[in-house]
C-alpha cells in the first residue's frame, strides 16, 4: 500500500538546504504564538540609519511589567538592524541596550525572589545571543535594582545599563510598605 501523503522536502529532493531551512522555519513558526503573550510592549521606533531597498535600522522603544513584582514597569531602548539580515531575523543585534524602571502602582511582591532572578529575556540573534533583564534588592535601603545586558554563547558583553526602584508608599491606600529583603532567597 503506498503512502497517500508526501512531504513538501520529498518533492524538492534536489534541495537538502531548502528543505532545512524550511524546517526551522516551520519549527520556529510553531514557537510564536506560545511566546507571544510574554513579548514587552512596543511603545515607538525611530530609524536612525536609511537603506534604499531593504529596511532601515532603528531604535524601538519597549515596556515590560515585571511578572513577580506588581507595580513595577521597565522601559528599555533597543537598536534593531536593518538591511536584509534584519528582516528575516539573521542579522545579529549589538549589545547597546538602555533600561529604565519605575513604580508604576503600590509594589506588592507574588512570590520569593533570588538576586540576580531573570525578570524578562528575549533573543538578539538566531542562536547566539540574548538579553537579559536582571533583578536584585538593596536590603539595606529597600531598593529594587535592575541591570540589562546582552551575552553570547562564547563570549558576553560588558555592556550593560542599570535602573533602580525605591519601594515607596503609593498613596494614602498603601500605608504598608513591603520591605524587598523579607523576599529575597
Amino acid at each position: 500500500m503506498t503512502s497517500r501523503y508526501v512531504s513538501l522536502c520529498d518533492l524538492r529532493r534536489s534541495s537538502r538546504w531548502g528543505c532545512a531551512v524550511l524546517l526551522m522555519l516551520l519549527v520556529l513558526g510553531q514557537a510564536g504564538p506560545a511566546a507571544a503573550a510574554d513579548e514587552p510592549d512596543l511603545i515607538f521606533r525611530r530609524s536612525t540609519v536609511f537603506k534604499w531597498v531593504s529596511p532601515n535600522d532603528k531604535l524601538a522603544t519597549y515596556g515590560v511589567d515585571d511578572p513577580e513584582v506588581e507595580g513595577v514597569a521597565c522601559h528599555f531602548t533597543v537598536p534593531e538592524k536593518g538591511g536584509f539580515k534584519g528582516w528575516l531575523g539573521l542579522a545579529e543585534e549589538v549589545s547597546d541596550i538602555s533600561l529604565a524602571c519605575r513604580q508604576i502602582g503600590p509594589i506588592r511582591f507574588k512570590t520569593k525572589l533570588g538576586q540576580g532572578d531573570d525578570m524578562f529575556s528575549k533573543r538578539r540573534s538566531l542562536f547566539f545571543k540574548k538579553m537579559q533583564i536582571v533583578r536584585g534588592c538593596d536590603a539595606k535601603r529597600n531598593v529594587l535594582v535592575y541591570m540589562v545586558y546582552s551575552d553570547r554563547l562564547i563570549e558576553g558583553s560588558p555592556k550593560n545599563s542599570t535602573s533602580s526602584v525605591p519601594i515607596m508608599p503609593w498613596g494614602a491606600a498603601d500605608p504598608a510598605v513591603q520591605k524587598c529583603g523579607e523576599f529575597i532567597q
